[in-house]
Formats: C-alpha cells, structure tokens, sequence
C-alpha cells in the first residue's frame, strides 16, 4: 500500500519548467540575438586564440634555425636561403640584403647607417603588425562581453518587473523565467570574456618575446653588414668549439668569436 502511495506520488511530480532552453525561450528572440553574439563572440576568440598561437609558435621555433645554421654562411644571401620562405626572418635579411644594396650609394656612412637601421626597423613594424593582427578583437571581446551580457540581464529584469505588475504579485512562477534569464547572460558575458583577456595577455606577451628576438637579430644583421660580414654572433656549435680551443690553448679554424669578445691563449 505504500509502495503504491509513493508510485502514484512520484508520477505525479512536476516537472521542472526552469531549465537553460526554457529561460531562452522566455526571452524570446532578444534573448536569442544576444546568445548568438555571444556565441560568435566566443568562437572567433578560440578561433585567434589558436591560430596566432601556432603562427607564434612557428616564428619561434625558426629562430632556433637562424641561431644554428643561418650565421654559419658565408654571406647574408647564402644564410637567407638557409632559411624558410615567406618566414619572418627571412624577411628580414631581405630586407637587410636589398637595403645594403642602396645604401652603398650614399656618401655619407653616417645617412648610410640610419637608412640600413629604418630599413630594418620597417620590416620588423610589418612582422609585429602581422603578429598583432587579431589581438584587437580579443581586447573589444574582453571589454564588451560583459555589457552585452548585462543587456540581456537588463532586459530580463524588466520582464520580470512587467510581469510581477501585470499579476500583482512576486510570485515564483512569474519572475522565475525572467530572473533566470537575466542571470544566465551574466554567467555567459563573463565566460566570453575572461577566456578573451586571458588570450590577449598570453599572446601579447608572447609576442614582446618575439620582439626582442628580432631586435636582436636586426642588431645582428646591422653589424655584419656594417664590418663587411666580419661580425657574426657566437652561435651553439661555435660557443662548443672555441671552448674546447681555449681548454686546449690553441685556437680552431672556423670558430668565430662573439662580437666584442677576444680570445687569448692561457699563460704559461
């Protein structure tokens, strides 16, 4: 018998009425606009997210190339076919290249050096504002996310506010789809924004990284050309070699010594 009692009890629950879809359908299609741009909101931010990474990351790992194999050339165009097409470092010797090329026909070294440092300065500009292309919207997704999200809560609260005057009273079941729309765009406005700041910061640091890799490579660059191509940084394998030199007091062939560095041999 109360077996039966708890059945019929249990068949007879209501059901719940309150849930994500219902609240959205509560709101109507003002609601419905303002998940959808949300939602865009949200993939283009994952979409830049992921691919500037992968942009940033390659930049990254083929400067461990340059680091390697580019210096051991004889020239800056033998190094520059070491190096990837359509990279950014090989943009940059390049550009390095073609200005070395022009500048020999001005007569003052002084207007020569400026015109290779603008030169290099220029093509870094265009690498940094191919890298940045994006983080933009990440920055307006991060900013307005939130607002958006308070516009449907706005909105929510005052159906709600409608609805509680047309009955005369602040019942559950009138104020309850209202209410749990407005709070569902909140908590959607926040988990659109805060994934987009996180994603800006991340990618704006990382891309400062990159930045002083290539101010260090033009440095590089502007130095070699400016001694004739007697300048070179120490790279990994010539590091290994002139310590093995040095441990042995004698000096190898080939091994380059890092720019305004001297090796001497151990006294006796």
């Amino acid at each position: 018998m109360i077996i039966e009692m708890l059945t019929a009890a249990a068949g007879e629950a209501p059901k719940n009425s309150f849930g994500f879809w219902e609240a959205m359908e509560e709101g109507g299609p003002v609601a419905w606009s303002i998940l959808a741009v949300m939602v865009i909101m949200s993939v283009g931010s994952f979409y830049i997210l992921f691919t500037k990474f992968f942009e940033q990351q390659k930049v990254m790992n083929q400067y461990k190339g340059v680091r390697t194999n580019f210096w051991r050339a004889n020239s800056l165009k033998e190094g520059a076919t070491k190096l990837e097409k359509n990279s950014a470092w090989r943009q940059l010797v390049d550009d390095a290249v073609a200005a070395e090329e022009k500048h020999a026909k001005l007569n003052d070294s002084l207007e020569a050096h400026d015109w290779l440092h603008g030169s290099l300065a220029r093509s870094e500009h265009s690498i940094q504002a191919k890298l940045n292309g994006g983080l933009p919207f990440l920055a307006t997704v991060g900013a307005t996310a939130p607002f958006v999200g308070l516009l449907g809560t706005v909105i929510g609260i005052y159906r709600a506010l409608i609805n509680i005057g047309v009955a005369g009273s602040a019942s559950i079941d009138k104020v309850a789809g209202p209410v749990g729309e407005a709070l569902i765009m909140t908590a959607i406005g926040l988990l659109v924004a805060v994934p987009a700041v996180f994603a800006y910061n991340w990618l704006q640091s990382r891309n400062r990284r990159i930045t002083d890799m290539m101010s260090g490579f033009s440095t590089d660059l502007l130095a070699n050309i400016n001694s004739n191509g007697a300048i070179k940084p120490m790279t990994a394998a010539s590091t290994k070699t002139a310590a093995k030199a040095a441990a042995g007091g004698r000096t190898v062939p080939g091994a380059t010594p890092a720019a305004g560095t001297t090796t001497t041999a151990p006294k006796r």
